[in-house]
């Protein structure tokens, strides 16, 4: 049989399960998910396999209008994660329903050269009626070469997206090695695991201005790996929000990180975390290149 590899850009609103759904089509977690809006920043590519198909999914950050240098910058990787790509896949919420950053979203996709698919996720929220509604109300105004209804989080529905992907994508040579489920590097992930980490035990307390940077990524030669890094924060009422009472917060944090990475990596993992106040973290061009954008004026 001919192999097949092939690019589908993975576009839509932030919060629609955009990870989510990479990660169920991988088999595994290549993608940091949390119910926060906007959580994915920079392009992560996961690598689906089924049958003699290699499917290379871009995981794109949520596309929004953008206020500051950095929301520019996950924008722009967006729209460049399309631009390379084979296939786009648009990930609406189900539930959300067609607002207007999805209409916007649609206006820009409609003139796009490349082939469209429509992915309603979170199907297992909303009655079928509505389902057929908001399906019928995308497809008037993008032609999609198909409409999927899924429940990322279930499963429901992947399957048949997975089997279609794997035949539309062109005829080639593999891109990665059988065993590869992503692109991202072990320093890459390892700064998304602990971002993620404050994502979900902060909740609604640290707002967005924050980021994590692996300074140091050390190979041991007792197999283990050390990982530094530093969580960069613009004031100090964020500081203490993150290190907690007696640093119980940050400590907690970093167990965490550490036990999935450790999972992750197949090693042991040594985390060491602080904190630093960094007003302007946001114009670090340096930054951006640690976690994987493109500067933008």
């Amino acid at each position: 049989m001919t192999n097949r590899c092939g690019l589908v850009a993975v576009v839509g609103a932030p919060n629609a399960g955009k990870s989510t759904i990479v990660n169920a089509l991988v088999g595994q977690k290549v993608a940091i998910v949390s119910a926060k809006a906007q959580t994915t920043r920079t392009r992560i590519m996961g690598i689906a396999l089924a049958g003699e198909s290699q499917i290379l999914l871009v995981d794109t950050p949520g596309i929004f209008q953008p206020k500051r240098r950095l929301d520019r910058a996950m924008v722009a990787a967006a729209w460049g994660g399309a631009a390379e790509a084979d296939l786009i896949a648009l990930v609406v919420d189900s539930e959300a329903g067609f607002q207007h950053r999805i209409e916007d979203m649609v206006d820009r996709l409609r003139d796009r050269p490349e082939p469209k698919i429509l992915v309603l996720n979170k199907i297992d929220r909303v009655k079928k009626e509505a389902l057929l509604v908001l399906a019928e109300q995308l497809d008037g105004r993008v032609a999609f070469e198909r409409i999927f209804m899924v429940s990322a989080t279930s499963g429901d529905g992947v399957g048949d997206l997975k089997q279609w992907l794997a035949e539309r994508v062109p005829e080639g040579p593999w891109h990665f090695p059988e065993d590869q489920v992503s692109d991202a590097t072990d320093r890459m992930l390892a700064a998304e695991i602990t971002r993620e980490q404050l994502y979900l035990q902060l909740h609604q307390e640290l707002p967005y201005a924050s980021a994590v940077e692996t300074e140091r990524y050390e190979e041991r030669k007792d197999g283990s790996v050390a990982i530094h890094q530093q969580i960069l924060v613009g004031r100090d009422t964020q500081k203490a929000i993150v290190l907690g009472k007696g640093g119980t917060r940050i400590k907690e944090i970093g167990a965490k990180a550490r036990e999935e990475l450790a999972q992750l990596l197949g090693r042991k993992v040594h985390l060491f975390l602080h904190v630093k106040v960094s007003p302007r973290w946001e114009e670090d061009r340096s930054l951006y290149r640690e976690i994987g954008l493109d500067w933008v004026e």
